[in-house]
């Protein structure tokens, strides 16, 4: 089977022993399995999440799995975590925020939307404003790495803000857990967002929520959906030992048990960090010396994903310049920013300096035009 390296913002790269974790099946009912595994897995969330600078407690929060996209577990939370009464406002400035907006048209949820541009960082005195006189906002949605660009946001700030108008703070940090270090409890976070395919180096198949446990109790009854009922699956896992309300996905608990494991060996969250930052700042230069432009500034790049420029030539074409590139080896993505023609590259994942280094000279020798 020919083999090519995922420099996309996930699914990813993953080791070979992450493969190797799915090669036996595992009975859904079995304590083997959903003690030993599921709850396992369910308690080091928490931990990482609330101990990733070494200050949080974790005492007042629990995680819960849900089978799908990282968009599911996006929608079982803006779907449950709000009720009636409840409004949202959502900070968009990219696809993922852009995605959370339509979850709460799709379901009927009183919502705010704040655009900025792809390109820049969300004013946070918009913002404020916006907390300030509006008193029905009551929950508040950002994404943390908008992989549209590769932009980073203002976690911090927007965290001061909701804890200063009393806001539940929901962070969709699909494509930044694991990667970049932060505490969910020193940040006061309500609800946060990932999934099994992005820095944790699992593969595709369920998401996850980290949650204050009193926020997840209050989500009872107000679910929109019968398998996206955030509260229901919570519970259940709570109360039957890591039971999932419905078929889970076994190889893939196994791959991510398997990819934590991983991660630890690694050194924990601070030191993943450390090597996508390599990842990306060689990826930077070497992209320049070749001559690419990167989209936004560098003071604005996330650890996780570059977009660059296209090439202004009229010979380029980016299907050609990509199937160059995946005979090469590697596979990047195409852009996704409204006003610009880019393409981007990921460095998350099993990727090292020395597989960047790969790849520039491999773009080197794959330009056409």
């Amino acid at each position: 089977m020919q083999h090519y390296l995922l420099l996309t913002p996930g699914p990813l790269t993953t080791s070979d022993t992450v493969k190797s974790a799915m090669l036996k099946d595992w009975c859904t009912w079995d304590d083997d399995y959903n003690l030993e595994v599921v709850q396992k897995i369910r308690r080091q969330l928490v931990e990482l999440a609330t101990k990733a600078s070494q200050t949080g407690e974790g005492g007042d929060y629990s995680s819960v799995l849900m089978q799908g996209s990282g968009t599911a577990s996006v929608e079982a939370v803006i779907g449950s975590a709000l009720g009636e009464q409840d409004k949202l406002l959502v900070i968009n400035n990219g696809a993922y925020g852009a995605r959370i907006a339509e979850i709460a048209r799709y379901l009927n949820i009183d919502h705010q939307i704040i655009e900025f541009n792809e390109t820049r960082l969300p004013d946070m005195a918009r913002i404020e404003d916006a907390l300030a006189t509006d008193p029905a906002i009551s929950h508040v949605a950002m994404v943390h790495c908008e992989t549209t660009t590769g932009m980073l946001n203002p976690l911090e700030a927007m965290a001061k803000l909701c804890r200063k108008y009393q806001k539940v703070f929901i962070l969709d940090a699909m494509s930044s857990f694991g990667g970049i270090a932060f505490d969910i409890a020193e940040l006061d976070i309500g609800f946060m967002i990932s999934s099994a395919n992005k820095c944790i180096q699992g593969v595709p198949g369920f998401g996850f929520v980290i949650a204050k446990t009193g926020l997840l109790a209050q989500c009872q009854g107000q679910a929109r959906s019968l398998s996206l009922d955030l509260y229901a699956q919570w519970h259940t896992m709570e109360n039957a030992n890591g039971k999932w309300r419905f078929t889970s996905p076994t190889h893939v608990v196994r791959a991510f048990d398997q990819a934590l494991a991983e991660l630890e060996l690694e050194g924990g969250i601070k030191a993943r960090a450390v090597r996508y930052r390599q990842n990306q700042q060689l990826l930077v230069a070497g992209m320049r010396e070749l001559g690419f432009e990167p989209l936004l500034g560098d003071e604005l790049h996330s650890p996780i994903i570059t977009s660059f420029y296209s090439p202004n030539s009229a010979d380029y074409q980016f299907a050609e310049f990509y199937q160059r590139l995946k005979a090469k080896g590697f596979v990047i993505y195409p852009g996704k920013v409204s006003d610009a023609d880019c393409f981007r590259i990921g460095n998350i994942g099993e990727i090292y300096p020395e597989d960047i280094k790969r790849l520039t000279t491999a773009i080197a020798e794959a330009k056409y035009w």
